[in-house]
């Protein structure tokens, strides 16, 4: 079974090529998913997310209120650290548990924080990112979203630029047009990684 993982900064159009994936029978792993479900109430994560920055980072019901947290660690560089060293781990272990446990030809994973030691750690026999240009994600994010444009350009500071992401890609499905001409791309990558429906 193939491992590929679907890379992009926020506003890039992962979750559209997730959904096309899903579509097309393939088991898609996403991160964001298991960043949910490993901070679920009662779970160690959250406990420890609470010990780092207090009970404020509860919503009323004692779930995690994600956008406290975002609005928070997107200004805060060291916070943001704070943050990737609690949550990084369980959701590596929580994503590589589901892509051992997936079946098919392939199985891919929306990783939007991909790094390099990725490859090794998941198995990984290709990396695919998604981009488009930095104007392009941050009118996405105002338009689609409702982020104002100091929050849009915030978060994609916090993250690489395009280049760094396709040196770590083996492919890059550009997003800049519509949704019919990136799945035209989606579909050539998986025509030529052989695969055509999961």
């Amino acid at each position: 079974m193939k491992r590929i993982v679907i890379a992009g900064g926020i506003g890039a159009g992962k979750s559209a090529v997730g959904e096309r994936l899903r579509d097309l029978g393939f088991p898609v792993v996403d991160a964001d998913d298991v960043a949910h479900d490993v901070t679920q109430p009662g779970s160690a994560t959250l406990s420890a997310l609470v010990d780092a920055f207090g009970s404020a980072v509860l919503d009323a019901e004692g779930s995690l209120d994600r956008v406290f947290v975002a609005d928070v660690v997107f200004h805060d560089a060291s916070a943001l650290r704070r943050l990737n060293a609690i949550t990084h781990a369980p959701i590596g272990v929580e994503i590589a548990r589901r892509l051992d446990g997936a079946d098919g030809e392939a199985v891919f994973a929306a990783i939007p924080l991909y790094r390099p030691e990725h490859r090794a750690v998941f198995s990984l026999d290709a990396v695919w990112s998604v981009q488009v240009s930095p104007e392009t994600a941050v009118r996405r994010l105002i338009d689609g979203r409702g982020f104002s444009e100091a929050d849009a350009r915030a978060r994609l500071a916090t993250q690489m630029s395009n280049d760094e992401r396709a040196a770590l890609a083996d492919r890059v499905l550009w997003n800049e047009g519509t949704l019919t001409e990136l799945y035209a791309e989606l579909d050539a990558a998986l025509a030529e990684a052989g695969l055509t429906r999961g």
